[in-house]
């Protein structure tokens, strides 16, 4: 067996380089940005109140001043400053040439046109231009366009972004016993729920699932669904991936070329693992046992589909503290499925005290998965501990 980071690292080494394409930004929402995306003005363009108030000279702060003019978002006053005089603004408005304060208007004592500051405010009240981001400025590769993100390059007058092309990823689930998700399963037969699972995890990470039909435990079923993937670049099967006499997947898939990077990790849950390329896709072969193929889609293919987009493949872990006592651990590293709870200095974190790894409902439940490196020796509460935050 290969531990949990030799495989990874043989995984990502399958992955196929990004392939660009240019979006509208309104079809942007959660791509990953492949080329730099450039400012076309700057933010805001000029001087610009951040209060409603009044315009004025620092130096005449004190002073009994005239109310001249007013400065309004797209109505900016274009008179002739000069000393002794103040202009009603409001927030977002243009700041005159020649006026370097704005006074809150609570703060202003108005009879008529002539105003009085009663109490002067800490700061000057005035966004300098480009305070936000000037023409030129960049946004980066390799991050996932987030609202804020859009929000962003839409206020820098950006219309087009060059992003990464989703991945293809075809999922191939396998079994006599499953049945679609809606179906009376007959005495010996379960609902098939891995590769609903699978392509979720697929869409979260960025890629384009696509859920081939169940394949039987037959030559011909799973030669029928390896032709089915043809042109995707990440073929994902679950189940028949361990020793028996239903390992078909590894055979059939030997014959279909594929290099085999590994096929054992030394990892809980989720030992059998097959990865290797078949052709000119990747392809991964996660366990069946559904949280053990829950695990190894983020453990293996999240990162696969990351490094495919140009983004960072693994998000650095996260730490929290434990809330239970925990014993020592074997030889193999354990991904716990665990709670999260809020601490004074980082978040509290206990485990499931049952980690069958058959119980999806626990799967569900869980906000993390406890790392445990292997060999890890007894654990106390208060410990510092790493974890994976799962999606909910």
């Amino acid at each position: 067996m290969i531990t949990v980071e030799e495989a990874l690292a043989r995984v990502l080494a399958l992955a196929s380089a990004p392939r660009p394409e240019t979006v509208p930004l309104a079809e942007a929402q959660g791509r990953a940005l492949l080329q730099p995306a450039v400012s076309r003005l700057t933010q805001p363009p000029f001087d610009a109140s951040a209060m409603d108030g009044y315009a004025m000279r620092a130096a005449d702060l004190w002073d009994r001043l005239e109310v001249i003019g007013t400065s309004a978002a797209g109505h900016p006053w274009d008179g002739s400053p000069r000393p002794g005089t103040a202009i009603r603004i409001f927030t977002g408005a243009p700041v005159p040439a020649g006026y370097d304060h704005v006074e809150l208007q609570e703060n202003i004592d108005r009879d008529g046109d002539r105003i009085t500051v009663t109490t002067r405010s800490r700061g000057s009240n005035i966004r300098p231009r480009g305070n936000d981001f000037a023409e030129g400025d960049r946004m980066e590769p390799g991050c996932r366009l987030t609202a804020a993100r859009i929000g962003l390059l839409a206020a820098m007058n950006v219309a087009h972004v060059g992003v990464a092309r989703r991945p293809r990823v075809a999922i191939l689930a396998g079994g006599d016993e499953l049945v679609p998700p809606g179906t009376d399963p007959a005495p010996g037969q379960i609902v098939s729920s891995n590769d609903l699972a699978i392509a979720a995890l697929v869409r979260d990470a960025g890629g384009e699932p696509l859920i081939l039909p169940l394949a039987r435990d037959t030559e011909a079923s799973l030669r029928e669904g390896f032709a089915a993937a043809e042109g995707a670049e990440l073929l994902v099967t679950i189940g028949g991936a361990s020793v028996g006499d239903h390992d078909l997947i590894g055979r059939l898939s030997a014959e279909h070329g594929v290099d085999q990077a590994f096929y054992k990790v030394a990892l809980r849950p989720g030992k059998p693992l097959m990865a290797g390329r078949m052709g000119h896709a990747a392809m991964l072969g996660l366990p069946g046992n559904p949280v053990s193929a829950m695990t190894c889609g983020v453990l293996f293919m999240q990162p696969i589909i990351r490094a495919m987009l140009g983004l960072p493949p693994v998000p650095p872990l996260q730490h929290a503290r434990l809330t239970c006592d925990l014993p020592a651990e074997g030889p193999r590293q354990h991904y716990l499925r665990a709670c999260l709870t809020p601490g004074e200095d980082l978040p509290g974190i206990t485990p499931f005290s049952d980690q069958d790894s058959a119980r999806l409902a626990l799967m569900a439940r869980a906000d993390a998965l406890l790392v445990r490196p292997p060999l890890d020796p007894v654990r106390n509460v208060g410990d510092q501990v790493a974890f994976i935050p799962l999606s909910h």
